[in-house]
C-alpha cells in the first residue's frame, strides 16, 4: 500500500510539472506586436493577457504601443529585450501631431518608476524613438525578469 502511495504521489508530481511546462510553453509573447502599431491591435491581447492571468513575455525589439504590454498584470522581461518609447500621435494628416489621449494610455501602462522616469527624460514628448534596454526595465524599474525557459 505504502508503494501505490508514493507512486501515485510521485505521478501527481510528475503531472504538475508537465502542467507548468505547457503553461511556460503556452505564454504569449511581444513578438507579433514587435514594430508597434495602432491600439485596436494591442488591446484585445492586452486585455486576454489579464483576463487569462498567464505570463505574457517581452522580448527582442519591442517598440511604441508594443510597451503597452509593461502594464500586464502578468508580465516579464526578457534581459535582451530593447523597448522603443515616443510620444502617442495622430493618424493620416495628424500622424506627426503629439496626440495627449495616446500618450497617457501609454504612461497609464507603466510602473510609477518608469513612468516617472519617461516624464523626466521627455521621451513621451516627441516622435523619434528613446530607446530602454530590458535589462534596465529590469534592475532599475522593477519588471520580473522572465525566467529562462
Amino acid at each position: 500500500m505504502k508503494y501505490v502511495v508514493a507512486l501515485l504521489l510521485a505521478a501527481a508530481s510528475v503531472g504538475l510539472s508537465l502542467i507548468g511546462l505547457v503553461a511556460t510553453a503556452s505564454a504569449d509573447t511581444s513578438d507579433r506586436f514587435s514594430q508597434g502599431g495602432w491600439i485596436e491591435k494591442f488591446q484585445p491581447a492586452i486585455d486576454q493577457a489579464n483576463a487569462s492571468g498567464e505570463l505574457f513575455r517581452i522580448r527582442g525589439h519591442c517598440q511604441s504601443n508594443c510597451t503597452l504590454f509593461l502594464g500586464v498584470r502578468n508580465v516579464c522581461v526578457e534581459r535582451s529585450a530593447r523597448l522603443l518609447f515616443h510620444a502617442g500621435h495622430g493618424r493620416g494628416a495628424n500622424r506627426q501631431v503629439i496626440n495627449a489621449g495616446s500618450t497617457q494610455r501609454m504612461l497609464d501602462a507603466y510602473n510609477p518608476k518608469l513612468r516617472q522616469y519617461v516624464i523626466d527624460k521627455g521621451y513621451l514628448t516627441k516622435l523619434e524613438f528613446s530607446t530602454i534596454s530590458g535589462a534596465d526595465i529590469i534592475d532599475k524599474f522593477g519588471y520580473r525578469e522572465c525566467s529562462s525557459g
